[in-house]
């Protein structure tokens, strides 16, 4: 029987659990700081464990007997968490959107023996295998462009959005320097950079801006013009940037009333309720994606793919949770199993370009419901 440690029982962490322990002949244990995110899975078949997983000395005990880690923490202990896991020797898949180079730590995961896969997401992560899956097919992938967003599927409120996952996390997004490819050469430009409205299939008018979800894709694939933006309803961005300008988004302490206070920590907080997902919440999980090159036959064109998912309401489960949680819990099957065994720290657009893992994850998802369209034309 294997033994899977699951590190968060966030949204995110409870969808993967509650997955994996689905499938016949595992154990599952969850760990989490917080006993009230652990109280949401009891009677869900994983055992549940109180723990502080901020620290090395809280997560390394939880290692031991653990056949593979998967991670789900916010972005502030992300790397630190990785660098434990691979330390001890563990497999690893991870979602986690930190802001340090996974990359850095290949040679210690090399070094311990170590089978790690990095941001197994929604995007980063399935844009990432996309993008594998074309490099080692096509005879040239020129461009990539991943557009993708998690949004209410009723339009409500000011700001028309709930956070899927830690607003501190969807800030960060908002304030970390957006890189893309330009002939071969990375740009980076203030995130919300970029912005343009596209008309989306079952969706209608989004608008898209730069974010930073290329990552590990400008250091390992050969592809001359990448970018990645992040959609929201029309609107969105302005008010993020009112936010920006006018200093609520700074990491940086003023005095007030005597005490400093992080602007970004307030707001954070105060948001934490304004964009709040409730259980059962109607949202909508969308990703759009174009490449351009010359596939096996050598003709110039274009590939399309479009995903959209929505909650379901039978298990309670938002489309971010699906689509993020389930991409990871279909990569984390390659690794358990051995069919995925490359040691050191991969990023998914590795495993991408493995034709059987790949078919093998696609294959997971429209199994659980989340399905891909792909079309070609001709440039």
């Amino acid at each position: 029987m294997s033994e899977i440690l699951v590190l968060g029982a966030g949204r995110i962490g409870a969808a993967m659990a509650k997955d994996l322990a689905a499938d016949p002949g595992g154990r599952v244990r969850v760990a989490d700081a917080s006993e009230k995110a652990l109280s949401c899975l009891e009677g869900s078949g994983v055992e549940l464990q109180v723990a502080d997983l901020s620290r090395p000395e809280g997560l390394a005990p939880l290692l031991a007997g653990a056949d593979l880690v998967v991670g789900a923490l916010p972005s502030v202990f992300g790397f630190r968490a990785l660098e434990t896991v691979v330390s001890a020797g563990c497999r690893y898949v991870d979602v986690s959107f930190f802001s340090e180079d996974p990359l850095l730590l290949d040679g210690l995961a090399r070094e311990n023996g170590s089978v790690a896969v990095v941001d197994a997401g929604l995007a980063p992560g399935l844009s990432n295998l996309i993008a594998g899956h074309l490099v080692a097919t096509w005879r040239e992938v020129a461009s990539f462009d991943c557009c993708v967003g998690g949004v209410p599927s009723r339009r409500k409120g000011i700001w028309e959005y709930a956070a899927p996952f830690a607003p501190t996390d969807v800030l960060e997004e908002y304030t970390r320097p957006a890189r893309r490819r330009e002939g071969g050469r990375t740009v980076v430009e203030p995130a919300l950079s970029g912005l343009r409205e596209m008309d989306l299939p079952e969706v209608g008018v989004m608008e898209a801006f730069d974010t930073d979800g290329l990552r590990t894709l400008l250091d390992t694939l050969p592809i001359p013009s990448m970018r990645e933006q992040t959609l929201r309803y029309p609107g969105h961005a302005l008010k993020v940037r009112l936010l920006l300008e006018s200093g609520f988004l700074s990491p940086d302490p003023v005095e007030v009333s005597g005490q400093l206070v992080r602007p970004l920590e307030v707001t954070g907080r105060l948001l934490r309720e304004a964009w709040r997902l409730h259980p059962g919440d109607p949202d909508l999980a969308v990703l759009h994606l174009e490449a351009e090159g010359s596939p096996d036959d050598g003709s110039p064109a274009r590939e399309i793919w479009d995903m959209l998912d929505r909650n379901d309401e039978r298990s309670g489960l938002s489309a971010m949770a699906r689509t993020t949680g389930f991409t990871c819990t279909a990569v984390a099957r390659r690794v358990l199993s051995g069919e995925w065994d490359r040691p050191g720290v991969s990023a998914p657009e590795h495993v991408g370009q493995d034709q059987r893992c790949f078919d093998g994850i696609l294959a997971d998802l429209v199994a659980r419901g989340i399905h891909l369209s792909r079309r070609r034309e001709p440039i």
